[in-house]
């Protein structure tokens, strides 16, 4: 790509998320050489808009997703196009197609598993034959915890020279003080990526936890081994563990298609692992009544999402389309200080087969869904722009298998801080 005048492409720059990405980039090329652009249908709406939010990109320029020869040549022009456009299920394709026939690398924030495994199907085998990282779900999800597990088994190899056995994920998550606000939780990005889910054609793959995996035999092993569950449950010291927010369907197929695509690298069958993830919350025992019921409207809300998509298509469809009306739109999200205050924490305790324990942490500032998203988005153009920053592989493929546990030390400078215990 030494050809490529830009490093960093980002698509979609002018909404919530897209100005954070943007925000990052600019503050990241006061420190080191760095040529990036904002890509937007309408040029001079994307210059005002960042102007306002005091930021100035290398260059803007016209990118639209109805014309295939503007997104040909913006993919051309990149090392790396960072595309925040979705819902993804409705316009990510040719954004992917145009970066794999110029040669250029990619990466979104998706959650929405059907479509990302028709990309796999598609464009997995382009990719690796012109080496090209296709990495999709980039974000909070599924960047931190698919960079926990593998750091966990990273550990266990190096230590004992052992696979994990059982791998539990949990989420503390702590917001500004004050009265929460409805923007405060999910963006309307991310509702109408669920609704756009509801109504796909393959819905029925989001409670698949081998959606990502393409051999029949591994496939068979994830799913006996570590179905997908949302039930709420008992966690220690009296906290109540919630499903995943916004999504209990989509970090378990990042991860074990990261395990399954490490263990193909190296020639052998994957070694499946049960994996369990949740939300934390914790509080006095007087409080216990209420975090279990917020547990189980998250459960509750889980279920019927997958009961939805699990149903026939002339059932779905007509309800994915209504609520994508009803649905605030993209751009519906916090602003400002409510991206500031916030604080989160992932944890992960492992036990390898041999019953040895393994915990990694990551640490980090900024709302999780936007700003801590946003930044991790960024580094990771950042670290797929440069020649040999990531393992030397390509394809459709998982933050973990894109990025490599080399990749951690950077993120610590997007306010993400791992760590392993002794």
């Amino acid at each position: 790509m030494s050809d490529r005048d830009l490093d960093v492409v980002v698509f979609g720059a002018t909404g919530v998320t897209g100005r954070s990405v943007a925000a990052y980039l600019a503050e990241r090329s006061a420190e080191m050489p760095l040529r990036w652009a904002a890509a937007a249908r309408d040029t001079s709406k994307a210059g005002r808009i960042l102007g306002d939010a005091g930021v100035e990109p290398t260059e803007t320029i016209v990118a639209d997703i109805g014309d295939r020869s503007s997104l040909a040549a913006m993919a051309a022009r990149a090392r790396v196009v960072l595309n925040l456009v979705g819902p993804y299920t409705l316009y990510g394709r040719p954004v992917i197609e145009a970066c794999v026939d110029s040669g250029a690398h990619y990466a979104d924030l998706t959650g929405e598993m059907p479509f990302v495994r028709r990309m796999i199907d598609e464009f997995d085998g382009p990719a690796a034959a012109a080496g090209i990282k296709v990495v999709q779900t980039c974000g909070f999800e599924s960047l931190p915890p698919d960079l926990l597990v593998m750091l966990a088994a990273d550990t266990a190899r190096a230590r004992w020279d052992e696979t994990l056995a059982t791998v539990d994920l949990e989420v503390t998550v702590t917001p500004p003080p004050g009265v929460p606000r409805p923007s405060d939780g999910i963006s309307g990005g991310t509702i109408q990526s669920m609704f756009a889910v509801t109504g796909d054609e393959d819905a029925e793959l989001i409670a698949d936890p081998a959606a990502l995996i393409a051999d029949a035999t591994a496939a068979s092993a994830v799913r006996s081994t570590s179905p997908i569950t949302i039930a709420p449950r008992r966690g220690p010291n009296g906290a109540v563990i919630a499903p995943m927010a916004p999504a209990a369907f989509i970090n378990p197929a990042v991860i074990q298609r990261t395990a399954w695509l490490l263990a193909s690298a190296e020639g052998k069958p994957l070694q499946p692992f049960r994996y369990r993830e949740g939300v934390v919350l914790g509080g006095s025992s007087v409080s216990l009544p209420v975090r279990w019921g917020i547990a189980g409207v998250l459960s509750g809300t889980q279920a019927g999402f997958r009961s939805i998509a699990a149903a026939r298509p002339a059932i779905r469809r007509p309800i994915a389309s209504a609520l994508r009306r009803i649905g605030p739109a993209s751009g519906f999200g916090p602003a400002g200080e409510r991206l500031l205050r916030w604080t989160w924490a992932i944890s992960v305790q492992a036990h390898t087969t041999a019953g040895r324990e393994v915990r990694t942490t990551v640490q980090a500032d900024g709302h999780p869904g936007y700003l801590a998203t946003a930044r991790m988005l960024a580094e990771a153009g950042l670290l797929l722009a440069e020649d040999g920053a990531t393992p030397a592989r390509g394809g459709c493929l998982t933050p973990g298998a894109a990025l490599g546990s080399g990749c951690i030390e950077r993120l610590a400078r997007a306010d993400m801080h791992f760590s392993v215990s002794p």
